[in-house]
């Protein structure tokens, strides 16, 4: 299988902890979606395989309209193979969702949307700087599920000052929506935001580690009562909901990376879109694709592998390892992997191994210590 990301690049306004490429200004937004299509054409012949899955991130791809949509789907209908059971899921804020849009996105080959929550109350909301408020929020999940079965929210904990009761009442409202499928994130805070910088100057608190750990308990056990399947680090759906986009990636998948700042990967490559509209624009009025490619090694590939598989219910597989990337990793893996069995941060379930429930929110440390440096 592969998979389509189209990333666009538009937003009503800045939201202080995202580092995503974005632009406030929609100038540019018809000439854009013109080298979207420009590029999927160019980069047909990269795929051999049935699209499975088609996602609309970004920014915000629900600024994009029923003409906007339309073309894009049209591009890539013409030009490659979509299973007729593909998940193509939008990526859309509460505040766009009114009545007229979400029946205007059912009617379109969307059948999938993950909309922006990130919280139910609205001084969280007013403190990320969001362009929605909390009854939007909601009304925006009643109407979808009219139009739509398969929904995705996604929801933020250890924000600063968010006590672990708020947190439980945002994921109780989110259990009372009867949503399929959560994602649930740490607020983190990356070099350049406008976060970073409001918190360097001590006009935000900065984030606690030890309340973001609590929350996160908090979060498995709710949602694991509540019938959900934590099938990666941050992702919860009950059966038959999750993501086949997210899946894909961590299970190593190739999908084409399409829009500016998007990646990409073949199986055995990496590449990534310049992050600037106008450039990209430009590069592919002249036919050309405006991308950096990155040839992994081997060992990069292993210590994806290791990353992305101990975030899942998947787990990593030894046989996997000797296929993929040899005996000598995979003799490297055992050694390596010892002490955390030691330390019972590593467990073996149906010849898979995980991280086990003491070491879950250790994950990237744990993956680092796996990981195969060549000398």
């Amino acid at each position: 299988m592969a998979g389509i990301y189209i990333h666009i690049p538009f937003c009503k306004q800045a939201c202080h902890y995202c580092d995503f490429h974005f632009s406030t200004s929609l100038k540019w937004k018809k000439e854009l979606v013109k080298a979207l299509g420009k590029e999927l054409i160019l980069k047909k012949n990269k795929v051999s395989e049935i699209i499975e899955t088609i996602y609309f991130g970004g920014g915000t791809p629900s600024l994009l309209n029923a003409e906007e949509l339309g073309f894009v789907f049209e591009t890539i209908y013409e030009n490659y193979e979509v299973s007729p059971t593909a998940e193509i899921t939008l990526e859309a804020n509460p505040d766009d969702l009114s009545k007229e849009k979400i029946k205007e996105l059912s009617v379109s080959k969307i059948n999938r949307l993950s909309i922006g929550i990130q919280s139910f109350f609205d001084d969280d909301l007013k403190w990320m700087n969001r362009s929605h408020n909390a009854e939007e929020a909601e009304k925006a999940i009643k109407y979808s599920k009219k139009y739509f079965d398969n929904i995705s929210i996604d929801l933020i904990y250890g924000v600063p000052g968010m006590s672990e009761e708020k947190w439980r009442k945002n994921l109780q409202k989110a259990l009372e929506l009867k949503i399929p499928h959560i994602s649930s994130y740490a607020l983190t805070v990356e070099t350049g935001t406008a976060l970073a910088k409001m918190i360097e100057l001590k006009k935000k608190k900065p984030v606690d580690d030890a309340a973001a750990k609590k929350h996160y308990e908090i979060l498995v056990k709710t949602m694991t009562a509540a019938g959900y399947i934590n099938y990666e680090f941050s992702n919860f759906g009950l059966k038959g909901y999750f993501s086949q986009n997210n899946t894909a990636y961590w299970k190593g998948k190739s999908y084409l990376g399409v829009g500016p700042s998007a990646h990409g990967f073949d199986g055995k490559n990496r590449y990534w879109n310049v992050s600037h509209n106008i450039l990209y624009i430009k590069s592919l009025e002249k036919g050309k694709i405006p991308h950096t490619e990155e040839n992994l090694t081997v060992s990069d590939r292993y210590n994806e592998y290791i990353m992305t598989r101990l975030r899942t219910i998947w787990g990593i597989s030894l046989t996997e390892i000797k296929e993929k990337f040899g005996d000598k990793i995979l003799h490297y893996f055992q050694k390596e992997a010892k002490s955390l069995f030691e330390k019972g941060l590593l467990i073996e379930k149906e010849n898979h191994i995980h991280i086990s429930k003491k070491g879950k929110f250790l994950g990237d440390g744990i993956s680092s210590e796996l990981f195969f440096i060549e000398e």
